[in-house]
């Protein structure tokens, strides 16, 4: 079987709908790193475009680019190499446009991606007054119905706080840096980029164009991975470390305020993974269910298939639907659950083996899909079952008219006291993961 259309079935269903990983990623981000003195107690940074930081930094961006391609080539299988013609090389008279242009593209990032100076304010400890941006100057992606999201603008100068700035660009990435970079995709810097096709979804929708840089399915069976190979084109790991060495180098180079901003851009794919539905195909569905399902469809029943990948988006859906609507109410009333606790607590970082490069991979994706059988019976005992148990009704079109945590006031106690207590293990997880990855950073940065 060459390969596994029952995976692309699945990985083009849960890729068309903007399924984030933990929702706004700022939120649980203040909560884990306001924990830790190397974060929160930080002195304030001053604001610079990135086209400053460019300019000062040029020689020295060229041969990290260059050392993060040599890393990429060596350590991430299937790495497709960037074009020859997309290395960063130092220009000192060009233009501020052209140089950012070049950095972008070299990266591989979405070139009209924004990299404004902005804040997200945490609704915990701040009403969000005084000069807001509207949505449209952060992201490039449409404002989704009923958005809750606030953008306070910062100028070139203005003294920040470091938990602001990276906590806010822990949920930067979900703003269109990473879309449209295929080969078949519609846009002139996909067909540039060296990528590839999309190896999964529609290339027509944007959500699905991000998908492959946001999960990671690196503890698959060998046999799935036999079946379907494009599993593993995915680049998280890429990403991570990309913007992780740039957070060390702004670092060492006397730009604090990009030191910080990298280092949340970086967290944002490593907290992706902590969520079992981007770190594993089919959360709680073993291989030979889903390759009998796979033959049964090949041979004219599809039936078994398409109730697993209805079951699998539903569900997916409504985990994170539900740890948003908690986080979000808890910020409101400023008042703290055993989720924001769980965000906070040290205890477990020291569980861990020190950051590396392979940390992602060895330590984060692989909880996270080991984790991922016991959370879809957590998850199934206590959500009722029309939401996540029917495969007739989809929950991605209904999703603004639910309000789960009123519909779990309804069901057995006991139930929903196990499922906030799964979503509060792997939000400890997060935090703990998100601040071992600083202190690495900040150890590389020699902070």
């Amino acid at each position: 079987m060459k390969n596994l259309a029952f995976a692309l079935s699945i990985l083009g269903a849960l890729s068309t709908s903007p399924a984030w990983a933990w929702g706004n990623h700022s939120l649980p981000a203040y909560r884990a790193l306001e924990a830790m003195p190397e974060v929160a107690n930080a002195s304030p940074v001053i604001a610079e475009p990135l086209e400053a930081f460019l300019k000062a930094e040029e020689k020295t961006l060229e041969a990290l680019l260059a050392s993060q391609e040599a890393w990429a080539a060596a350590n991430l299988e299937n790495y497709p190499a960037r074009p020859a013609a997309l290395a960063f090389t130092a220009k000192p008279g060009r233009t501020d446009e052209t140089r950012r242009l070049a950095f972008l593209s070299a990266l591989r990032v979405a070139p009209n991606s924004k990299f404004a100076l902005y804040i997200q304010p945490d609704p915990r400890t701040s009403s969000a007054a005084g000069n807001l941006l509207p949505y449209a100057a952060v992201n490039t992606l449409p404002e989704p119905p009923h958005s809750t999201y606030k953008f306070a603008a910062l100028k070139a100068g203005d003294p920040v706080a470091p938990l602001s700035v990276v906590a806010s660009a822990a949920d930067e990435p979900d703003y269109g840096l990473d879309i449209n970079l295929w080969d078949d995709s519609p846009s002139e810097w996909g067909k540039t980029y060296g990528f590839g096709t999309l190896p999964f979804g529609n290339p027509a929708l944007s959500f699905s164009t991000q998908a492959p840089f946001h999960m990671g399915f690196m503890h698959e069976s060998r046999v799935l991975y036999m079946a379907a190979p494009f599993l593993k084109r995915t680049f998280p790991r890429l990403r991570s470390y990309q913007y992780s060495t740039l957070a060390a180098l702004a670092f060492r180079t006397g730009h604090p305020y990009w030191g910080w901003r990298f280092t949340g851009l970086s967290l944002h794919y490593l907290q992706d993974l902590t969520q079992p539905y981007h770190a594993s195909l089919a959360p709680g569905d073993s291989t030979t269910k889903l390759l009998w399902a796979n033959a049964l469809a090949m041979a004219g029943m599809s039936g078994m298939k398409d109730d697993m990948i209805v079951l699998l988006s539903n569900r997916h859906l409504a985990l994170e639907k539900y740890q948003t609507e908690l986080l979000e109410n808890a910020a409101h009333s400023k008042q703290d659950s055993a989720i924001e606790k769980a965000l906070r607590n040290t205890d477990k970082d020291g569980n861990y083996p020190e950051w590396s490069e392979h940390y992602l991979r060895d330590v984060v994706s692989t909880q996270a899909a080991a984790a991922g059988p016991q959370l879809v019976q957590t998850l199934v005992a206590a959500m009722p079952p029309g939401y996540v148990s029917d495969p007739a009704f989809d929950f991605g079109t209904k999703e603004d008219t639910i309000n789960l945590v009123t519909e779990l006031a309804k069901v057995d106690p006991a139930a929903r006291a196990k499922l906030d207590a799964a979503i509060a293990e792997l939000l400890a997880n997060f935090g703990a993961h998100s601040r071992n990855a600083v202190r690495g950073i900040l150890k590389a940065s020699n902070r």
